[in-house]
């Protein structure tokens, strides 16, 4: 197992790049689509940081 850590903004680029890859390029390989979802359903939301 593997832990990163993400700022916010990082953790939404990767939400959009893996929405993005499956919308785009995702139709033909169904393990790599399936990987992908698989990845996004563990992704957390990522929480909005206020500034003070």
């Amino acid at each position: 197992m593997y832990t990163i850590e993400l700022q916010p903004e990082e953790l939404r680029l990767l939400r959009s790049a893996l929405g993005s890859y499956l919308q785009a390029f995702g139709h033909n390989e169904a393990d790599v689509v399936q990987a992908a979802k698989t990845l996004l359903l563990k992704l957390p939301e990522p929480v909005e940081v206020k500034a003070s």
